[in-house]
């Protein structure tokens, strides 16, 4: 099919454009003209722009108030609530998403939404995180003391199938106890974890709130910096010197904050004394040319799956314009963590399409309500019914 006279927006930059669709792929783009054997559906008025790919997500979560709720869940019923909140997901325009561990059910879920069993984006996933004995995360991560443990726990989530590495350098806001500014593993051990990770072929995430923790992982060589909450100058100079990319997370800390009644004291204590300094440590990390990816830590406490949108909003008000703030959660994120194929309107990508109602570079809320969200070329959600029909119509989907 040819989607007709849309506003396309990408890290191309934003101009109008026909994009042709052919075998769940964008085949051409520019100004095309309709093919006999083809149906065209007028997109004049809308926006066409790359599915987004969240870096972070938790599945296994589903914004409850404490992480002890989901502990006590079988395998069973922790997959369900995996698949319940991969829908939710992808129904928000999210086409690709590094799912970050818990216990060894992220990949399973994984597998039945590449063989289209259940919807889903387009997944990278984790089995457990690694993490210091008591550490944060230690209730569905994988506890390690020691360098040969830390080498011994990646060959284990390799062996189970994960497609990354993630580690907790640093204590957490949600684990009770743990001091998200604190260093909780060694150098040694650090460095075991990414260069294990890197000899698999796999890329390292680390979880990292404090200073002093990011720079052990980024001397380590790890890949991507999770949340980046209290840096100072020289983790910031570290990051944009060795191209390591800072996932911010935004949201996770802008749902607390906004919940402070609900949630649980440490919780609130917690974010209350860092939230501030989050939004300054992003602020300066753009400024400096640290690299960006989005990702929203959704699951986390309030923080629900399908408002993943809104981390768009929070990097455009606290750094990047909004073709970048774009770009950061389709192109980006997609490179980032290795899904290959998606972020931009390239021809030979897949057709993870958003079609929202307004240019988002001069109102990034139209992608909090897409029109449609296309799959491989597929409608699989959306608010705009006309929209949706109008592509099923052409696609011949019943």
């Amino acid at each position: 099919m040819l989607l007709r006279d849309a506003t396309l927006v990408d890290g191309a930059g934003v101009r109008r454009g026909d994009l042709r669709v052919a075998e769940d792929r964008i085949e051409d783009a520019g100004d095309l003209s309709a093919r006999s054997d083809e149906s065209v559906v007028d997109l004049s008025g809308h926006a066409v722009l790359p599915g987004l790919v969240d870096a972070h997500v938790h599945f296994s979560l589903s914004g409850e108030r404490t992480v002890e709720e989901v502990v006590g869940m079988g395998d069973a019923e922790l997959a369900l609530v995996e698949a319940r909140n991969a829908r939710k997901t992808l129904a928000a325009g999210v086409t690709g998403a590094r799912v970050m561990g818990a216990r060894d059910v992220d990949v399973h879920v994984r597998d039945r939404i590449d063989s289209e069993d259940i919807p889903g984006p387009r997944t990278v996933a984790n089995c457990r995180s690694i993490t210091a004995t008591g550490g944060h995360g230690h209730h569905l991560g994988r506890e390690i003391t020691g360098a040969d443990d830390a080498r011994r726990a990646v060959r284990e989530q390799a062996k189970q199938g994960a497609d990354f590495i993630k580690f907790m350098v640093t204590g957490g806001v949600t684990t009770p106890g743990s001091d998200p500014g604190a260093v909780a593993l060694t150098d040694a051990e650090v460095e075991a974890i990414v260069d294990e990770t890197h000899r698999r072929g796999l890329h390292a995430a680390t979880h990292a709130h404090g200073a002093e923790g990011v720079k052990s992982a980024v001397a380590a060589g790890v890949d991507t910096v999770e949340h980046g909450t209290l840096l100072d100058d020289e983790a910031i100079d570290m990051l944009a010197r060795a191209d390591v990319t800072l996932v911010p997370t935004l949201s996770a800390p802008h749902r607390i904050v906004r919940n402070v009644e609900a949630a649980t004291e440490e919780d609130r204590t917690k974010t209350e004394a860092v939230y501030d300094r989050h939004l300054d440590s992003f602020a300066r990390a753009v400024e400096a040319g640290v690299r960006v990816a989005g990702g929203t830590d959704a699951g986390t406490p309030f923080n629900m799956h399908g408002t993943n949108a809104t981390e768009l909003l929070l990097m455009h008000e606290h750094g990047l314009d909004p073709l970048e703030a774009i770009v950061a959660m389709t192109e980006t994120a997609a490179e980032t963590v290795g899904l290959a194929d998606q972020g931009t309107l390239e021809p030979g990508t897949h057709a993870d399409l958003l079609v929202v109602d307004a240019d988002p570079t001069e109102d990034l809320t139209a992608v909090t309500e897409p029109g449609a969200v296309l799959k491989g070329g597929a409608v699989v959600a959306g608010a705009d019914e006309r929209t949706k029909r109008a592509i099923a119509d052409a696609r011949g989907d019943d």
